[in-house]
C-alpha cells in the first residue's frame, strides 16, 4: 500500500452547486489497480474497501463479476486474476490470491460491498448523488447543458496543459504549437486560425466558446485521451508530445467517421457561451419588478 492517506478529489469539473458533494477515493494513474483486501493500490494513490479478511472481500468480489457479466462486459478485462507470496512465520512464504482492477471493477467493488463498512458506505453515498446529478444535467435545456460541457473542457485543458508540461512542453510557443497540432489531428490538417475562418469566426474568438454539443464532445474526448496517454505512457520531450496530441486528434476524427458523423469542421458554429452566461447572471442580479398593485394597508 503506497499510503495510508486518501486523496479525496472530483472526477470531473462541474457548474453545478453545491460543491460539498460525497467524494469517491479514487485517482488513477495507471489502468489497472493491484489490491488486498483492505485497499486497492492506484499509482500512489489507494481505493479503501475496509475489509480486514480475504474470504470476505471474496465474497464482494464475486457479485462485482456477476454485475460486470450481467451487464455484458467480460469480467476477465475488468478482474485480473493474480497471486502474490506472504510471509507466514519462520521465514517460510505462501501464495495467496490477489486481482489487477480496472476503474471499472472498483466501482462495481464499492457498490457490491458490504455497507456496514464506512468505506463501502461513503462510496455508495458518492454514486447515489453523482448518480442523481446526472439525471438532473439531462433534463437541463440545450444551452445550460453546453455551458455545462464547456466548463468540463475548460478543466480538462487544464490538466493536459499540466500533463504536456510535465511532458517537456515549456514555452509558450511549444505550448502554442501543442495545441495547434490536437486541432489539426482532429480537424482535417486545418489550424485553428483556418477553423475559425471556416466558421465565419474573428480571429480573436474563443473556437470553443462557439462549438456546440457535439463539437464540444469530440474535443473533450481529444483532449482527455491526449492528457491519459501522456500520463500513462513514457513520452517526453516537446516534439514527440505534439505529435501524440496530434494522433489522438487523428484517432477521434477517424471514429466520428467511422459512425458516420459530421466533422466537427463542417459543425455550425454556435451563439457565444459567454454572452449566454453573461446573459443569465444578469437576469439572476437583476431586482424584481415592482407591483402596479397597491400595497395592503
Amino acid at each position: 500500500i503506497a499510503s495510508d492517506k486518501i486523496d479525496y478529489v472530483k472526477l470531473w469539473g462541474t457548474v453545478l452547486p453545491p460543491r460539498d458533494y460525497p467524494r469517491f477515493p479514487f485517482r488513477a494513474s495507471k489502468s489497472l489497480a493491484r489490491m488486498d483486501a483492505r485497499t486497492a493500490c492506484i499509482g500512489e494513490s489507494t481505493v479503501p474497501f475496509g475489509y480486514e479478511q480475504w474470504r470476505n472481500f471474496e465474497e464482494a468480489i464475486s457479485r462485482a463479476k456477476q454485475s460486470c457479466a450481467s451487464v455484458g462486459v467480460d469480467p476477465a478485462n475488468q478482474f485480473a486474476a493474480t497471486s502474490k507470496m506472504v510471509e507466514i512465520g519462520s521465514q517460510s512464504k505462501r501464495s495467496i490470491p490477489d486481482y489487477f482492477l480496472a476503474r471499472f471493477a472498483c466501482y462495481l467493488i464499492a457498490m457490491n460491498g458490504d455497507p456496514s463498512k464506512p468505506e463501502i458506505a461513503a462510496a455508495q453515498a458518492y454514486f447515489a448523488v453523482q448518480t442523481r446529478r446526472m439525471e438532473l444535467i439531462d433534463q437541463l435545456p440545450a444551452e445550460e447543458r453546453r455551458m455545462f460541457l464547456r466548463e468540463r473542457v475548460t478543466q480538462a485543458n487544464r490538466h493536459l496543459s499540466g500533463a504536456a508540461k510535465r511532458a517537456g512542453v515549456r514555452t509558450n510557443m511549444e505550448f502554442a504549437i501543442f495545441q495547434d497540432a490536437g486541432y489539426r489531428g482532429l480537424y482535417g490538417g486545418f489550424s485553428l486560425k483556418d477553423i475559425k475562418r471556416m466558421k465565419g469566426l474573428p480571429g480573436a474568438a474563443d473556437l470553443l466558446d462557439r462549438a456546440g454539443h457535439a463539437e464540444l464532445a469530440a474535443n473533450e474526448f481529444r483532449i482527455t485521451q491526449t492528457e491519459q496517454k501522456l500520463s500513462r505512457e513514457p513520452i517526453s520531450g516537446a516534439k514527440a508530445v505534439t505529435d501524440t496530441h496530434h494522433g489522438v486528434g487523428r484517432e477521434v476524427r477517424a471514429s466520428i467517421a467511422r459512425i458516420g458523423g459530421t466533422m466537427p469542421e463542417h459543425l455550425p458554429a454556435e451563439p457565444s457561451i459567454k454572452k449566454i452566461a453573461a446573459k443569465r447572471r444578469k437576469a439572476v442580479a437583476k431586482p424584481p419588478a415592482k407591483s402596479i398593485l397597491p400595497s395592503a394597508k
